[in-house]
């Protein structure tokens, strides 16, 4: 059995929102992950945003042990992983507790009524049972006893009790692949491959998934099936991709485009660690990976490599980025082409180690002592991180300078389809070393990008040193001259300014001038795309405006801004883009802003805007 008929036919939608919720223990990052990609295989467009909780144990049944999977799946082009979710699934009191008040309507809910014991509640903070109280009557409530309904299906296996606990996930995924009309191959292929060293684990899964698809169509608990159609694309072979993978996999295409060995030197920590997972497992590509002593190890070690002529990259996320910051001058210093990714999160300190934020956008452009410029780039959702990716090794060997890239932990761990792009369509990453001695010194200009040459060490005729300290204009020897210094200056800061100079149109989603324009950058973009296509079906004459990059500004972010009679820039942080805006472009830019460590909502900005059209 892998599909069965349905008995009614099946209502026919097209979208849903589902969310998985329990413990950390409960395996819902595995199950959302699970549904995600069969709902790729059968060609749904999709959007995920896993919620993971910040304590590393939390005690078993508590509400800051809550970890969630939401996944958005329709037949037609979707943007985010939508507000409110249509089906919340709450294996325990606590994840009921956190996760209800966003939960649609009459939406579905389904409980684990097994894990609502007295122990459990009281964990959770209910003094009654809200699964008999008459408080989720907004509700349509399926209480199923799916922990005895796992039990039974187990019987007679070889499985621990805890090892048959484990199974809950895969009957609660088998259940709602019946409920959306979801085939189960998909999954019972990863459970094969996963569980392959253990016989009786992969058939304990297996039994849990099949026998939570035939709970749902012998119990007759709901009233039909859905049907989610697939969504019409461009022709390619496309594939399912988050943002971290993605950031590893175009810093391979950059390797393999340059012809340079990659080399990554990180330092674990979240959420950007799944970066160097990834690029560990693609040694087979050329590529070393270095799991440094700590985070000044990892950029130093990097730095090291690009002077020896590879492809140089480092990674992590705020508080480890601080670390990176004298070393980072140094880049600067040297002129050295250096992609640094930082995967932003929560702060300030340790702050919210597994939650979403976009504060260090002014860490980016300042940061670091002295006038120290870097390209800062930002991709706005998970297949563009294998674009930027390219785009900022591109800039780092034309301009010979570190490039930041801005990630954050919602597109780090989201996810969406991806067509796989032919080689043809790849931007040129071609180093330029210098192999003539003539004339050679190491910091002598190309007039064109103001980059200094890039000589392998140790090649006869082009020895040489560089540092930290400064270095005269005319020869690269070491300078304490103050006008030298200020020329220096002057020349680090205008190659960067530079770049703005190559940049493509800046895209602009809507009318070309009008009452409003709605400018974000990075990970907001779902949102605010979506939002403002509401607010224009309206009859709204609003327009969406989303840089990809923040150093420098696009020359004709300006102009294009003051076509609109106001500005609005959303942010999940206090404003530091409208800040930056304010500043550069003397506009009355005004700020939209969310430190929760959650990302906007589509409803969120479509108010804000409405408010200020009055």
């Amino acid at each position: 059995m892998v599909r069965l008929p349905s008995k009614r036919p099946a209502n026919v939608v097209d979208d849903v929102v589902i969310r998985f919720s329990g413990d950390s223990g409960d395996g819902m990052q595995l199950t959302g992950t699970q549904f995600t990609h069969t709902a790729a295989t059968i060609g749904n467009d999709i959007s995920t945003f896993p919620d993971y909780p910040a304590e590393i144990r939390a005690p078993a049944g508590t509400t800051f042990g809550v970890s969630g999977f939401q996944i958005h799946f329709a037949s037609h082009n979707i943007f985010t992983p939508g507000d409110q979710p249509d089906v919340l699934v709450a294996m325990n009191p606590a994840a009921l507790k956190v996760n209800l008040p966003d939960l649609k309507t009459g939406g579905i809910l389904i409980a684990n009524r097994d894990a609502f014991t007295k122990a459990n509640l009281h964990k959770a903070g209910y003094e009654e049972d809200p699964l008999e109280n008459g408080s989720l009557e907004s509700y349509r409530v399926f209480s199923i006893d799916i922990t005895t309904q796992v039990e039974r299906t187990q019987e007679g296996s070889q499985l621990s009790f805890k090892e048959i606990g484990r199974t809950k996930n895969f009957w609660t995924l088998g259940l709602l692949y019946y409920l959306y009309d979801r085939p189960l191959e998909h999954t019972l292929g990863f459970i094969e491959k996963k569980f392959s060293g253990s016989p009786e684990v992969a058939e304990g899964n297996r039994r849990a998934l099949k026998a939570g698809y035939l709970y749902g169509y012998n119990s007759e608990l709901f009233q039909g099936t859905y049907e989610v159609a697939s969504t019409r694309r461009e022709p390619g072979l496309y594939r399912n991709i988050t943002g971290n993978q993605a950031i590893a996999w175009g810093a391979i295409a950059a390797s393999e485009k340059s012809g340079l060995p990659l080399f990554y030197g990180s330092y674990p920590i979240t959420p950007a660690s799944d970066i160097l997972h990834e690029l560990s497992r693609h040694k087979d590509f050329g590529v070393k990976t270095v799991q440094a002593e700590d985070e000044i190890a990892a950029v130093a070690s990097s730095i090291g490599a690009s002077f020896s002529g590879q492809l140089a990259m480092t990674g992590s996320s705020g508080p480890g980025i601080a670390l990176k910051t004298e070393a980072l001058g140094l880049a600067v210093a040297t002129e050295l082409p250096l992609v640094v990714v930082n995967v932003q999160r929560g702060g300030p300190s340790t702050g919210l180690p597994t939650k979403t934020e976009q504060s260090d956008l002014m860490q980016a452009l300042f940061g670091r002592n002295g006038e120290c410029p870097m390209p800062v780039l930002a991709p706005h959702s998970p297949p563009d991180c294998f674009t930027i990716m390219l785009e900022a090794f591109r800039i780092a060997l034309r301009y010979m300078t570190p490039v930041l890239v801005l990630s954050d932990g919602y597109i780090a761990n989201g996810s969406e389809p991806w067509r796989i792009p032919d080689e043809d369509e790849l931007p040129d990453v071609t180093p330029r070393f210098t192999t003539e001695p003539d004339g050679f010194h190491p910091f002598r200009r190309d007039p064109e990008t103001l980059s200094r040459p890039w000589a392998i060490p140790g090649t006869t005729g082009l020895e040489h040193r560089i540092g930290g300290l400064e270095r005269s204009f005319d020869t690269g020897h070491i300078s304490y001259d103050p006008e030298n210094h200020h020329k220096m200056v002057e020349t680090r800061q205008a190659k960067v300014d530079g770049i703005a100079r190559e940049l493509a149109p800046t895209e602009v989603d809507g009318p070309e001038e009008g009452e409003l324009a709605v400018v974000g950058w990075g990970s907001t973009y779902g949102a605010l795309k979506q939002a403002v296509h509401v607010l224009r079906e309206q009859g709204h004459a609003v327009a969406h405006v989303h840089p990809r990059y923040l150093n420098p500004l696009p020359a004709d972010l300006g102009p294009i801004l003051r076509r609109y009679r106001r500005v609005l820039v959303p942010e999940l942080n206090l404003g530091q883009l409208r800040t930056l805006i304010r500043a550069r472009f003397l506009i009355d830019a005004e700020g939209l802003n969310k430190v929760q460590g959650k990302p906007f909502k589509v409803n969120e900005i479509v108010d804000a805007v409405l408010r200020r059209l009055g």
